[in-house]
């Protein structure tokens, strides 16, 4: 039988690399008996963090962040007119997009957006909505685009906090950064900023007090901006995973000013030359 010579035959089996990482029983194994996590940290510890912004120079504003392993960057366009006449609104409009890169999870994703990625654009859309100005651009909008470019967990909190930054470095007004923050709980556990392996997993979610919350967080008004939760959550759990989702945020806070001031000292230095 002929062979194509030009084309590089690949081998006749093959197996899925998922079926050497951890298995169930051990991951469920979040966090030891002395109180340490997997990856070394305390229950209430945050990962390390970078931001930067103004990453893509042909965008109106953009910012770069990775929190652990999850690295997410964001880009704003406009203000600018509405395409569809009846649009038009005295007051501006918002649109976020949040998309998985094919190659950021341990499966490949798709290149439209699914059920999951439009969810989360939504939730996203509700945690900036209310810090923006909308009355200071009428009849027009401005486009967010969040693309996650490799998933370790929390990407929907990473992703409000990125895009937060993208918008101050774009110029436009807003009353507020936001900053996001994810907790998983865990029977008597509250995780902060959980993994990947972390994350609540609805199959797995057997026990009576398993869930994880979200928020969007405007510290200098000291307001919460969204809140979403997944499973079955106690009320005093779910009380005590928000206030130690506000304390994470004030600690997020100082970051995100020093890189802003950063940024600016950047763009005046740059205009002066």
């Amino acid at each position: 039988m002929p062979t194509d010579t030009r084309r590089i035959g690949g081998p006749e089996e093959s197996f899925s690399p998922l079926a050497y990482t951890l298995t169930d029983s051990i991951k469920t194994l979040m966090v030891s008996s002395n109180g340490i996590r997997n990856d070394g940290r305390k229950c209430e510890d945050l990962r390390k963090m970078f931001i930067k912004t103004g990453v893509i120079s042909q965008a109106r504003g953009s910012a770069y962040i990775e929190q652990g392993e999850t690295k997410i960057i964001c880009s704003v366009y406009g203000p600018r007119e509405v395409v569809r006449k009846e649009e038009f609104s005295m007051k501006g409009q918002l649109t976020c997009e949040f998309k998985y890169a094919t190659f950021s999870c341990s499966y490949r994703r798709q290149h439209q957006q699914d059920s999951e990625e439009k969810d989360f654009s939504v939730q996203l859309l509700e945690a900036l909505e209310p810090a923006v100005c909308l009355h200071k651009f009428p009849k027009a909008q401005v486009n967010i685009f969040v693309e996650v470019l490799q998933n370790d967990g929390s990407a929907l909190a990473a992703s409000i906090t990125c895009a937060s930054m993208a918008l101050a470095d774009a110029g436009i007004e807003v009353y507020d950064l936001v900053i996001g923050c994810s907790m998983k709980i865990h029977e008597d556990k509250v995780l902060t900023d959980p993994t990947i392996n972390e994350e609540y997993d609805s199959q797995n979610s057997k026990q009576l007090n398993h869930g994880s919350l979200t928020i969007g967080f405007m510290p200098s008004l000291n307001q919460i901006s969204a809140i979403t939760s997944k499973g079955e959550i106690q009320i005093d759990f779910l009380k005590r995973a928000m206030t130690d989702c506000v304390e994470a945020c004030q600690k997020i806070y100082p970051a995100m000013q020093q890189s802003l001031h950063s940024s600016i000292k950047d763009k005046l230095n740059a205009s002066e030359r």
